[in-house]
């Protein structure tokens, strides 16, 4: 749902030249509709999905997220695991309710699958979730070649997620910014 409303007016709209350049003002930060002098912008909204296994590690990416994009603007999603994540990610950028989604994930060797399948199919599905709908889905799904159950890798993967959320909304924001000045060009 729209968050927050600000609404701008222009004087004669001599920023802009005319109602028309006015018309195809894109504000990176959200959603702008122009009525005469008028332009509303409504603050982006991003989803971020999670998946549920190794929880205590992938919660901390929205921890990241959310030192970037404030908690108000973003909608979370939990799933069971990672495999679930593309699918949701569809259906979220589709809605169209989204600049970007997020998605957060942590596939380890479980010993009984192949977990670089997993992991590939997911990475696979959510890029096609983004190239089908046009928004931008983030993976932040990481595949540790060598992940031991203790407390020392733990905690450096606690940490890792922290960063790797900062960066999903770093390139949410600057894709959003780059759009706009594409679509103001």
């Amino acid at each position: 749902m729209p968050g927050p409303t600000v609404t701008v007016r222009m004087k004669e709209n001599v920023l802009f030249g005319s109602a028309a350049a006015a018309e195809r003002l894109v504000i990176a930060l959200g959603d702008v509709s122009v009525a005469g002098k008028v332009i509303t912008m409504t603050h982006t909204r991003y989803a971020f999905i999670k998946a549920g296994w190794h929880a205590e590690i992938v919660d901390r990416a929205l921890d990241g997220f959310l030192e970037l994009i404030p908690r108000e603007q973003v909608d979370v999603f939990d799933v069971p695991g990672a495999f679930e994540m593309p699918l949701l990610a569809r259906d979220l950028a589709a809605s169209g309710r989204y600049g970007a989604v997020a998605a957060a994930a942590f596939v380890v060797d479980g010993g009984i699958y192949r977990h670089d399948f997993v992991a590939q199919a997911v990475v696979d599905g959510l890029m096609r979730a983004g190239m089908d709908t046009g928004v931008p889905v983030l993976s932040v799904s990481l595949t540790p070649h060598h992940y031991q159950d203790t407390e020392h890798h733990k905690r450096i993967f606690r940490e890792h997620f922290v960063l790797k959320g900062r960066e999903a909304a770093q390139a949410a924001l600057m894709i959003g910014r780059t759009r706009a000045m594409l679509a103001a060009a």
